[in-house]
């Protein structure tokens, strides 16, 4: 296929600022991708952001009567009536948040008959006798043709009325999701090491089992259960792929002997005996989490605890990582989360800052 004929696509980065943009136009946006890779998390998180309400709608579950209301007669007025819809925002709820998203999900896998009604709101928005808010920002997503999904051609002019965005799955804004709902250290830190495993659909391939960001949120919430060993691999090969699950237990073996977080925050710990790759970057998510969970809890309330903390982080950073993980582990504790901490009382910052500093700016305006 021609670079001229192929579509154009964009990471889950570069979409939420396009969404954003779309949105306070008022313009209907598809979002076109393969299963699991967070289109549903996207949108909730822009709508997060811009103060407004989500209503989340799965198509391909919903007869026409939940877009439409239901046709009933009227004594008073003598004729037949739609009631109004359940499900989607009224006026009062809707002048009560800047902006309302809603988000008509599997839109081409819907049955044609939801899809027509779906259309009305896109094309008139109304539908019956409901109309949408005017605040209200129509947002739609659905599998591709190839996606091995059941959809429906979306008509011509419908499909006119959306601006269409292509994504494509990407580490680094994966990394960015994860670290901010934290997922297990253990996820975050083997696929640092193999971003390849984060998506392995193929839609040639019949396995029922593949990678997706989707998936591995499923495995992170395995990673919380108590169980053994094999139990979890069986679960986590029937979520991932059996390939992926056998190297995700490797290296889980190996960072199960990686000192805990918080002993270095202590100071306890100041050296890694094994540097295992993968291992030592689930060990910087891990010291990530911790520093999070200690900010929260004194952050600067015990000003001398949280800088002698932070400290021997940097410290610990610059003995045992390499340039990558304390530009990872650097960057996810200014940015993500957004901690605070006074250079001067920190002993060992400038010479951080001398080293790796640079390559934590470049990281940060990249974002």
């Amino acid at each position: 296929m021609s670079a001229l004929t192929e579509q154009r696509t964009v990471t889950l980065t570069q979409a939420k600022n396009e969404i954003a943009f779309c949105a306070r136009k008022q313009r209907p946006v598809f979002l076109w991708g393969p299963p699991g890779i967070g289109k549903s998390e996207l949108v909730a998180s822009i709508c997060e952001e811009m103060g407004g309400k989500l209503y989340d709608l799965r198509l391909a579950l919903m007869d026409p009567s939940d877009l439409k209301g239901v046709l009933y007669y009227n004594p008073v007025q003598g004729t037949a009536t739609w009631s109004s819809p359940p499900d989607l925002p009224s006026k009062e709820d809707a002048a009560k948040y800047p902006v309302v998203f809603l988000f008509l999900d599997e839109m081409n896998a819907a049955p044609p008959a939801t899809q027509a009604a779906a259309y009305q709101l896109v094309l008139n928005r109304r539908v019956g006798t409901y109309e949408l808010p005017d605040n209200v920002v129509v947002v739609a997503a659905g599998n591709r043709d190839t996606d091995r999904g059941v959809t429906y051609r979306m008509p011509s002019p419908l499909a006119n009325r959306f601006i269409h965005l292509n994504l494509r799955p990407d580490f680094e804004s994966w990394q960015n999701w994860a670290i901010d709902n934290k997922i297990h250290a253990d996820v975050v830190g083997y696929l640092s090491h193999h971003k390849v495993d984060l998506f392995s659909f193929d839609p040639k391939n019949s396995s029922q089992a593949f990678a997706t960001p989707r998936s591995w949120s499923f495995v992170s919430d395995l990673l919380r259960e108590e169980m053994t060993p094999s139990e979890l691999t069986d679960l986590v090969s029937g979520t991932v792929g059996e390939g992926i699950a056998l190297k995700f237990a490797a290296h889980r073996k190996v960072s199960a002997d990686m000192p805990r977080a918080s002993e270095i925050l202590e100071g306890k710990v100041k050296e890694l005996k094994k540097k295992e790759i993968s291992a030592c970057y689930a060990l910087a998510v891990a010291l990530c989490y911790e520093l999070k969970d200690s900010y929260d809890k004194i952050g600067l309330k015990e000003n001398d605890k949280w800088h002698t903390q932070v400290d021997n982080v940097f410290r610990f950073m610059m003995d045992n990582f390499d340039t990558e993980m304390q530009v990872m582990l650097a960057h996810s504790a200014l940015v993500n989360y957004k901690l605070q901490f006074k250079a001067s009382k920190l002993e060992h910052f400038k010479e951080f800052n001398q080293k790796v500093g640079p390559y934590v700016l470049a990281a940060v305006n990249k974002n």
